[in-house]
């Protein structure tokens, strides 16, 4: 059994500390972003899926649910609404014609890099505008810190 960070003896102040402040910070930048970008008709669910799908082919269902975490029902669901809007469609799996594959139609891919690019262009002018020229840099800096944690 893991023992909680709080109790650990081998975890500096400071590491906990950066943890903690680091995740708060993650959370809220994330939802900020996300809502620079988000669009009227689709939910962030939605969103999400969308952007999961622009760097496939086609996938089923059931690996969309689960690489969202959520349950095959509500993700037939979600799919059914983002087909309805024209932005995803159904089709065969060549390999196997008994599955159906979900990908990006054309106004899918379209409305991914619109979000992309809105969410980009918020985060720009937000650094622009709220932080100096060395607190760009200091960001630059930590985000190539962070990045050494998610290399495995």
């Amino acid at each position: 059994m893991r023992a909680r960070v709080n109790e650990s003896p081998r975890l500096s102040p400071s590491a906990v500390q950066a943890s903690r402040e680091v995740r708060t910070v993650i959370s809220r930048l994330r939802r900020r972003i996300l809502n620079a970008a988000e669009a009227e008709d689709i939910t962030l669910g939605q969103a999400s899926v969308l952007t999961r799908l622009s760097g496939e082919q086609g996938v089923t269902a059931s690996e969309l649910a689960s690489a969202e975490g959520v349950r095959h029902q509500s993700m037939t669901a979600t799919v059914a609404s983002l087909t309805a809007l024209g932005l995803v469609e159904r089709r065969p799996d060549p390999d196997d014609g008994r599955r159906l594959l979900i990908a990006l139609t054309a106004e899918g891919h379209r409305r991914v890099e619109e979000g992309r690019q809105a969410r980009q262009e918020w985060l720009a002018g937000e650094l622009q505008e709220k932080c100096t020229e060395e607190e760009r840099r200091a960001v630059i800096a930590a985000m190539a810190v962070l990045e050494r944690l998610t290399r495995d």
